[in-house]
């Protein structure tokens, strides 16, 4: 048994999905203080609250830290609250768990006014008098809480009373830290969390860039922590056992030097199963960069790319700086010279994008091979000034987390629909790495006048015809979808099934998979399997990244 901060996870007992049931109280004792938050899974690790408790100074050995996930019982989390008899607990607030976390306010509040409610994250730090969480709380911490937080816990308890305290000091607008003054984090990451759960690193905070979709463009500056004591924070990580990093940084590639310097410490230290997640600015790749990224093997580094839109007009509509002539330069360098695995983003509904205009940067965007294209739906997040365009562009969005647009002058609510399908399918068949080389079958060759097939055109029509089949966009089993992929291309597609039937099966073996589905029975022999991908376990290497390394599948 694993205890963290007065919570007992059993590691052996984890179902491989990562959700857990309500933690179960390892040792009930009273604390003053309660950190907590909701996260999205278990395996999302609660980064802003072990800043909060890194931080807390004096008073952290009467502060508890508590994790749960928005899956769990709203009254069973405020029951592991509540053990801990708490005169303070700080919440932290983001998108995905705002309804939930209003739910454990407001209950909070019911059975025990008494206590402390503290607010801070993303979600309350913009727009804060307009949602229902901030009315129910005594305070509510907008921006960087790291110190903010600490500081209020300490007027608190020298025994302010809170009902004294005027309603214009009920929210309270953090200073920005130093960050050479914070205390970092990383020694809180417990032996549970580095088995089973992903570790969150930062090396800076804050974005240049002023794209008006993102919370990034209302941040101050890019800061850097101090990079002497970040690298020996990542080299007890590595000691402890840690293999995998993701780096939340917005602008990994904005500072060269401190990037080199990252780069060359993993790179000296590199060892089987090592992954590392960074963001970055799509065309700033410069050779100082390049003659690093290279060296590292297959599996290694995942890159981030925030494409949003190739659309020129668009970029400059929203203030989004992006030279798309380096974008394109940059992805194919990465995809032809190294073995990095590529995520790009592309974002639909932005104001003054068509359907044709999402369709032509889409398509630009496959040709250039990234292995990944994450496709979004523009969210109006809190605080954000893309709500400028909201009156030109009959932008309208739901009111309801996550915040969706719903429709827009260019786009109806029902086009809007399907790509949201669209975009499931994508992630399901083009993403996963389970059908690598099958999705291209879907527009490989010319047809008879000679016009390349759009692989938007062609995913679309898949995608139409997978829901109209099946009634939903998501939930379909592997085996269920080459079934339907089978069917697809050999009778809409019009294709030789022997050739399908063995792009399939070299597909379906990508994850270490030797069972022959159905389907594909009548179709396979000796000589089919040639050439067929073998199974590849990498320790540290996410599943659908190892499905398209060389080894695995014969690129």
């Amino acid at each position: 048994m694993v205890a963290f901060r007065g919570l007992a996870y059993d590691p052996e007992t984890l179902p491989e999905n990562g959700l857990v049931p309500v933690p179960r109280i390892h040792s009930v004792c009273m604390s003053s203080i309660v950190l907590a938050t909701l996260n999205a899974k278990y395996p999302h690790c609660a980064f802003g609250l072990r800043y909060l408790f890194a931080n807390m100074g004096e008073l952290q050995c009467d502060t508890r830290l508590l994790e749960f996930t928005i899956n769990q019982s709203v009254l069973d989390i405020l029951d592991a609250i509540l053990a801990h008899r708490p005169r303070i607990v700080g919440l932290g607030v983001y998108i995905w768990n705002i309804v939930e976390t209003t739910q454990l306010v407001a209950d909070l509040k019911r059975v025990a006014p008494e206590v402390v409610v503290v607010l801070g994250g993303p979600e309350v730090s913009y727009e804060t008098d307009h949602l229902e969480i901030t009315q129910l709380a005594n305070y509510v911490i907008t921006g960087e809480g790291d110190v903010a937080f600490a500081e209020l816990c300490r007027r608190l308890m020298r025994g302010s009373d809170v009902d004294m305290v005027p309603d214009s000091s009920k929210i309270i607008h953090a200073g920005i830290p130093v960050l050479a003054d914070l205390k970092l984090p990383y020694e809180l990451y417990t032996d549970a969390d580095i088995a089973h759960r992903v570790i969150y690193v930062e090396a800076s905070r804050g974005c240049p860039f002023t794209c008006e979709f993102c919370l990034s463009a209302l941040d101050i500056p890019v800061r850097q922590f101090p990079l002497e004591a970040f690298l020996s924070a990542m080299d007890g990580l590595l000691v402890r056992g840690v293999k995998s990093f993701k780096f939340v940084d917005r602008t990994f590639n904005l500072n060269l030097r401190v990037s080199r310097a990252i780069l060359e410490f993993f790179l000296r230290r590199y060892q089987p199963g090592m992954f590392l997640h960074f963001e970055l600015i799509p065309d700033r790749l410069p050779d100082s960069l390049k003659e690093l990224i290279v060296q590292f093997p297959a599996g290694a580094l995942q890159f981030e790319v925030g494409i949003q839109t190739l659309n020129d007009e668009v970029s400059h509509l929203i203030s989004r700086q992006q030279d798309n002539r380096l974008v394109e330069q940059n992805l194919t360098w990465l995809r032809e010279q190294t073995k990095v695995h590529v995520h790009a983003d592309l974002i639909v509904g932005l104001p003054g994008e068509s359907l044709e205009g999402f369709s032509r940067g889409f398509d630009q965007l496959v040709h250039w091979k990234p292995q990944e294209i994450q496709v979004g739906i523009l969210k109006r997040l809190r605080g954000t000034p893309i709500i400028r365009h909201d009156s030109e562009w009959q932008m309208v969005y739901s009111p309801h987390a996550p915040y969706e647009i719903l429709s827009n002058r260019l786009l109806e609510f029902f086009t809007i629909q399907e790509m949201r399908r669209f975009a499931r399918f994508w992630d399901a068949i083009a993403n996963s790495g389970n059908f690598v080389e099958s999705v291209e079958l879907l527009w490989e060759g010319q047809p008879s006048d000679g016009v390349a097939r759009s692989p938007f055109v062609e995913f679309r029509r898949l995608a139409e015809w997978l829901f109209i089949r099946e009634g939903q966009a998501g939930g379909i089993a592997l085996g269920r979808m080459v079934e339907l992929l089978m069917e697809y291309l050999t009778t809409q597609g019009a294709l030789p099934v022997e050739r399908v039937a063995a792009v399939l099966w070299r597909d379906y073996q990508r994850g270490g998979r030797s069972d022959k589905p159905h389907c594909l029975r009548p179709y396979l022999d000796g000589t089919v399997t040639e050439g067929s991908p073998r199974s590849v376990v990498v320790p540290g290497i996410p599943r659908r990244q190892a499905r398209r390394q060389p080894s695995a599948a014969g690129d």
